[in-house]
């Protein structure tokens, strides 16, 4: 993605860090008087050596040193003050743009080709969070201070500031070379962390396959490769990022012991007191402690910056959505115009050409071999896949119209690959909303013929289901996510492959709800491979190839297809009456 596109999603984190700026204010105002009380240590060493020393006045050093232990309360009061408040900032911007990210990445995780990546949108915003919340961003509060301390010991004597000078030049040169020499290992590291943390996941979110095909040994091995490139690569970013930061630290040691010895020089010629050659030492280390502060937090600060440009592209791939005006309930009438489907991160047209039109009231079956798109079109009609040319309607209104969650409300979506969320049964079906219906919820129970077949769970509708069903079978599963996609009587019902673990009483449970959803006046649309799912259907649509072959009435539509692909044909619907099917649940 081009510099100017991700521009947009800068503008957004720029406007959330900016929502901080009254806590940014005061960080930097209590920093003004952080630096200012660090003179205390110095112009102490300086009266201390110059004064109480010279006139042997032990009354001058208690109410010197009285004021000093104040100003250093003082000082470490505000200095956690500053923390505290930059604590805050980092929280706020965190909390502005924790629910932006995650739907940006949940609106990403449709795409095919993002599902494979490991998604870091969250831990990417936690990880600038950390760094404006710890004391990296001091340094560049401080850093304006340096010139300022310069200043002043330039003041005391022209070679002193020399050599302060050159030894900031020299750390700000170690810390240019430590962001061109750490960029790429850092990069590399953070990537094959990455694949190594999506790969182990994968192991234990299949870890059933794993085991009963005899694949652990194979894939802890490739886990350990991963695994090794990911600490190989962690340990050589580390080693350029600690080898510039030792380097700054010895540095600043090395010409704090300099400057005292031409100090002492100074002194020995009496151009200058030695209360000058300690407060000199002493300021000298404050100029230089923001430069190396932002040399030792190098990496974190690597790691937050190219979370920031990440969560820019993340942003701009995903403009936030924009209301939209309410419209009233539809009664389910779906139109397709010219209807054109391309899969995210692809090319080519995974379906092109459809137009059809259903009525409240009547099931669409769509029938084809494996790839033909038909689950490219149920993405399509729930609004997940966007189409490239065309249009499809819901009662007359296009579906982009519709709010996101408004739409999902009105669409009851049965997914070819079942999935339960980690909550109850009651809660899944209630499509995790935060106030749960119970009438709702057991009437769409009962309307997909699993409310009895709940009722026998451990604990009822309370019973615990996990990403992949818990305990419950292939059946059980799609029974109650049938009962989720019924869920407040959806105007319009999409399902794909909707009885593909179902035994023959969860198949008249699925076809009853078909008939039931149809005398209600919903519209149901149904991706089959077996012919037992188009029984109760109306219409029928072929699909071949991404294209249509045939549209209308079931039996004319069965006629044209044992006619002109008898290749399709391979089962008997109840009735008797032929249909297309394939018995793989997969399709493209």
């Amino acid at each position: 993605m081009s510099e100017v596109d991700i521009s947009s999603g800068r503008k957004e984190l720029r406007e959330a860090l900016f929502a901080s700026r009254k806590l940014l204010v005061g960080v930097g105002i209590f920093s003004v008087f952080v630096n200012l009380l660090m003179l205390t240590g110095p112009l102490f060493m300086l009266n201390v050596y110059d004064r109480v020393l010279a006139s042997n006045s032990k009354p001058t050093l208690f109410a010197i040193f009285a004021l000093v232990a104040l100003l250093f309360l003082l000082m470490g009061l505000l200095d956690h003050a500053r923390a505290r408040v930059l604590a805050r900032a980092g929280a706020r911007f965190q909390e502005l743009l924790d629910k932006r990210v995650f739907e940006s990445v949940l609106r990403r995780s449709v795409a095919p080709s993002e599902r494979t990546k490991p998604q870091s949108g969250l831990r990417d915003l936690e990880t600038i969070q950390r760094v404006l919340s710890s004391p990296a961003p001091f340094s560049i509060f401080d850093m304006p201070w340096t010139p300022i301390f310069l200043a002043v010991i330039f003041s005391f004597h022209w070679l002193l500031g020399t050599l302060a000078f050159a030894g900031g030049i020299v750390l700000v040169i170690l810390t240019w070379l430590n962001e061109i020499q750490s960029r790429k290992p850092m990069a590399e590291s953070q990537m094959a962390s990455a694949q190594s943390d999506a790969f182990s996941e994968s192991l234990r979110r299949e870890g059933e396959t794993v085991q009963a095909l005899g694949m652990r040994g194979s894939a802890l091995s490739k886990w350990r490769k991963l695994r090794a490139q990911a600490l190989t690569l962690g340990v050589s970013a580390s080693d350029v990022s600690g080898g510039y930061s030792t380097a700054s630290k010895t540095l600043r040691f090395f010409l704090q012991s300099a400057i005292l010895a031409v100090g002492a020089y100074l002194a020995i010629d009496q151009v200058i007191s030695p209360g000058v050659m300690i407060a000199a030492s002493i300021l000298m280390g404050r100029a230089l402690a923001p430069i190396e502060q932002a040399i030792g937090q190098w990496s974190n600060i690597q790691r937050a910056k190219d979370g920031w440009n990440k969560l820019s592209e993340l942003l701009a791939k995903t403009p936030d959505q924009m209301p939209r005006t309410p419209l009233p309930q539809p009664k389910g009438q779906l139109i397709i115009e010219g209807l054109t489907v391309v899969a995210p991160g692809e090319r080519a047209p995974a379906l092109r050409g459809l137009s059809l039109k259903v009525e409240p009231g009547q099931a669409l079956g769509v029938i084809g071999p494996s790839a033909a798109g038909k689950s490219t079109l149920a993405r399509a009609l729930t609004n997940i896949w966007k189409p490239a040319q065309g249009k499809i309607r819901l009662d007359g209104a296009a579906l982009d119209q519709f709010d996101d969650d408004v739409l999902g409300s009105h669409i009851g979506y049965l997914p070819q690959d079942v999935s339960l969320f980690e909550a109850s049964v009651a809660e899944n079906i209630a499509r995790l909303s935060e106030e749960i219906d119970p009438e709702a919820v057991v009437t769409a129970a009962k309307r997909a013929g699993a409310h009895e077949m709940i009722l026998k769970l451990p604990a009822g509708y309370d019973t615990p289901a996990g990403p992949a069903g818990g305990r419950l079978s292939g059946g059980q599963r799609q029974r109650i996510a049938l009962a989720r996609a019924l869920y407040k009587d959806p105007a319009l019902l999409i399902l794909d492959e909707p009885n593909s673990n179902l035994d023959a009483m969860g198949e008249a449970a699925l076809i009853n709800a078909i008939k039931e959803a149809k005398t209600r006046g919903r519209t149901v649309v149904i991706m089959a491979h077996r012919p037992s799912a188009i029984a109760a259907c109306d219409l029928l649509l072929m699909l071949e190839a991404g294209a249509p072959r045939a549209f209308g009435p079931k039996e004319e539509v069965l006629r044209q297809t044992t006619a002109n692909y008898p290749q399709l044909v391979q089962g008997q619907t109840p009735g008797g009456v032929t249909a297309a099917t394939r018995p793989n649940a997969q399709e493209g």
